[in-house]
């Protein structure tokens, strides 16, 4: 009985082998060319998590025509596509990612306390675009930094950080001003409940940043600053080099977002503008875009600005901290040269700064509309941007999609009555995007 059990079971064995030697030769006849090989593989993987752009697709169709088994694994993946531009004018080259950077860095006024608001920012301008260039950051205070705010801060950054203390004739009152007449003027604006109308950080904020950020010894170094400030967001990829474009494309001063100030925090800054105008006839651009701040040849001012600037609540005190939004990329030399210094030492002198409560904004807006011509100011319509309470997202749906946005075209402001965005666009006669008539209301 044992001898016949192990005759089965040299029978199944022999079984056994048998199929598998017929598995290995019929699998061993499947046609070669069914068999994905490694580069193909990875491509495949790559294509899933690449923008559908032509470049790629392209490069897709060829890649799988063309079998390679013997190149090295790393030269097979695919290489992203060229980045994607703004409209270019004849004749400049375009920015690319590939270039040498140039003299930029980024800028930032902040406090210690900010450190976590100005993180989110940093990783919001990392994430979207600096991870490629490396940019340098420089971080402005009053006073000191901490370590704490150097350690977040430094971390965050792709490029150099540095920071600066201001010294203290940047941020305090200058000899000139009365006061009490400051003080007077404070109280009023605080019954009146105008925005920041007592605050006295307020206005050495307003002041440093219309007329001194761009002399700090940090910032000698460079010729292009990025402004950017606490809790902002950016929706979309920046796939090329803003600073490159603004150099290729001759542009000295640049925003994403304009509206009307305050009437009541800005009384007089027309007639200092006008005085300024009629002592300094040579800095005054023969292409201006004064039809942008006046809508009567220069008699008045229409409010017009570039930019924004907000508040927010301190989640300790409850109180409300002085926090600054102003979105602005531009040319340094220009700030720094005779023609802006004599306009913001002409305003100086008059005290709205103190005896009103001047904005950098507005100061900053008039004089790119009159000492610059009007081919070199430029719309960011690719850079969207977000701080409260307003919103810039592209109108194109294109747009959006090939930079992998993710606001709500509901939510911008540039057609919106309040928005001065649309008057940029008419007095340069540039075609306004297909259904920005939906985002009016």
């Amino acid at each position: 009985m044992a001898t016949g059990s192990a005759r089965y079971l040299r029978y199944i064995l022999f079984a056994f082998f048998g199929l598998a030697i017929i598995f290995f030769i019929s699998s061993t006849s499947i046609p070669r060319d069914q068999i994905g090989s490694a580069k193909q593989l990875i491509n495949e993987q790559t294509a899933k998590w690449r923008p559908a752009t032509h470049e790629n697709q392209a490069e897709n169709q060829v890649v799988s025509q063309v079998e390679s088994v013997t190149q090295p694994l790393a030269t097979s993946v695919a290489t992203p596509s060229e980045p994607k531009i703004p409209d270019a004018i004849a004749g400049v080259p375009l920015s690319t990612a590939d270039h040498p950077r140039m003299n930029a860095t980024f800028v930032t006024l902040a406090r210690n306390t900010d450190v976590w608001e100005i993180a989110r920012s940093i990783r919001q301008v990392e994430d979207r675009f600096n991870h490629q260039f490396h940019y340098d950051w420089v971080f402005l205070n009053d006073k000191p930094f901490d370590e704490q705010f150097k350690k977040v801060t430094s971390n965050l950054c792709s490029g150099k950080t540095r920071y600066g203390e201001i010294p203290k004739e940047h941020w305090s009152f200058p000899e000139w001003i009365d006061q009490e007449r400051a003080k007077k003027v404070r109280d009023q604006m605080k019954e009146a409940k105008v925005i920041y109308g007592d605050s006295i950080s307020y206005r050495h904020m307003c002041r440093f940043e219309s007329g001194f950020f761009f002399r700090q010894p940090l910032m000698l170094d460079y010729e292009w600053y990025w402004r950017v400030e606490p809790s902002i967001e950016l929706f979309c990829d920046l796939k090329y080099d803003p600073f490159k474009y603004m150099v290729d494309h001759a542009k000295k001063y640049s925003f994403v977002i304009s509206l009307h100030e305050y009437v009541e925090t800005i009384p007089t800054l027309w007639d200092s503008v006008k005085k300024y105008m009629k002592e300094h006839p040579e800095h005054i651009a023969k292409d201006n875009s004064m039809e942008y701040v006046s809508d009567d040849g220069g008699q008045s001012y229409n409010h017009c600005h570039f930019g924004l600037a907000q508040s927010r609540q301190d989640s300790i005190s409850n109180h409300a901290i002085i926090q600054w939004s102003n979105f602005e990329i531009g040319n340094l030399d220009w700030l720094r040269s005779q023609a802006y210094l004599d306009y913001f030492n002409s305003l100086d002198q008059d005290g709205g700064f103190f005896y009103e409560r001047w904005g950098d904004a507005p100061v900053h807006s008039i004089a790119a509309a009159l000492m610059l011509n009007k081919n070199e100011i430029h719309f960011f319509d690719d850079i969207a941007y977000f701080h409260v309470p307003f919103t810039h997202c592209p109108t194109s749906e294109q747009k959006r999609l090939e930079n992998k946005c993710h606001c709500s075209p509901k939510e911008n402001f540039d057609w919106k009555a309040y928005s001065c965005t649309a008057r940029y666009f008419d007095i340069n006669g540039i075609d306004k995007p297909q259904g920005y008539e939906n985002q009016q209301d």
